[in-house]
């Protein structure tokens, strides 16, 4: 499905609220990033129970239900779960998942709100949602018919809507933190091949487990919980963090000159981390435009070439990585750059060759 914008959580609910209640909605979004969670949260707003049905699990005669004879003619039964004598709001999730006979059969049911002689009661909503086509789920076609029948919204990951909800929601106090550090480690494309991968869901799925094993959390046991939820990257630099947590090395005493980069060779998933992490923090922190630069932007800039200069003493690659994108692309100021290949020409020429 090609849709040029995308919303947040929070601009999805708000579209939900207004939309929702007159027009059939359809969520579209990669696997993991909450969708089924926000329709559970608008039915609650709205005071409605909520019905899901999972549309890679349904036949047509699941929605249509069987024929009955009722006074010599033959009468179709819906299930009672949608056939239902008060408002509710129908989630059909994984909607593009099901088969075009079962797209068919939510014809009537997304434009008209009936399923055959079934009318669904006055104030009843019908929202969909499905993942797309370039993230390796199972998704099918969808028909152009049904497409003209909905209200199509492109979800996107919110990192600060993702922390603002887990705050409230036990998450563990671990998980929090490293999100706050690594924001661009919340979610990832999922991959080609069979492996885990790291999303808001996945990310809850490791604090849950976190939460059961308590305080007494051995490192081995933590590698385990990690690899089995997170992208295999994601899940060794976590392990990096926990470490880090534990240990001496801060990144703020770091940066404000009170500890040194960690050196030795066992610490070296911990420096990794950290260099990643100072990277995080230069590009939150530094503006665009060196012209709005303030007294702190411009102590904060010193203090980050001589890090970058002792940190690429320790290990050339790692610093070379601090200063190249991130995983999702964003990278340091321009005007930063351009002070770094005039006082740090080796690091950059190194880099680049």
């Amino acid at each position: 499905m090609n849709i040029s914008a995308s919303v947040t959580s929070k601009q999805i609910m708000d579209l939900l609220l207004n939309i929702a209640v007159v027009r059939p909605v359809f969520i579209w979004g990669p696997p993991g990033i909450g969708k089924s969670s926000l329709v559970q949260q608008f039915a609650e707003m709205v005071g409605l129970p909520c019905v899901s049905l999972l549309g890679s699990q349904l036949a047509p005669e699941d929605l249509i239900g069987v024929p009955q004879i009722v006074d010599g003619k033959s009468r179709f039964c819906p299930p009672s779960m949608i056939a239902r004598s008060e408002p509710y709001c129908l989630f059909l999730d994984e909607l593009n998942a099901c088969t075009h006979e079962v797209q068919k059969a939510f014809y009537s049911l997304i434009l008209e709100k009936r399923i055959g002689e079934y009318v669904l009661p006055e104030g009843s909503v019908v929202i969909g949602a499905g993942n797309r086509a370039q993230d390796s789920a199972i998704v099918k076609p969808m028909s152009s018919a049904l497409i003209n029948r909905m209200f199509h919204v492109q979800l996107k990951v919110s990192h600060r809507g993702w922390l603002e909800w887990a705050y409230n929601n036990g998450i563990h106090p671990m998980v929090i933190a490293y999100i706050e550090a690594r924001p661009d480690h919340l979610w990832v494309q999922p991959p080609k091949h069979e492996e885990p991968f790291s999303t808001p869901r996945s990310w809850h799925m490791l604090s849950d487990a976190l939460n059961e094993y308590g305080d007494h959390l051995q490192l081995e046991t933590l590698d385990i919980l990690a690899t089995g939820c997170l992208s295999p990257h994601h899940a060794g630099q976590f392990k990096a963090f926990y470490k880090q947590t534990n240990n001496k090395y801060k990144l703020n005493a770091i940066l404000e000159g009170e500890a040194n980069w960690p050196h030795l060779p066992e610490d070296r998933d911990v420096l990794y981390f950290m260099a990643q992490s100072f990277r995080a923090q230069l590009i939150k922190e530094l503006p665009d435009s060196k012209d709005i630069l303030t007294e702190h932007h411009k102590k904060l800039a010193h203090r980050a070439k001589a890090l970058l200069k002792s940190l690429s003493a320790i290990s050339l690659e790692i610093a070379q990585l601090s200063v190249s994108k991130n995983e999702i692309g964003e990278s340091l100021p321009d005007w930063f750059l351009v002070e770094i290949v005039r006082d740090l020409p080796r690091l950059v020429q190194k880099k680049d060759s």
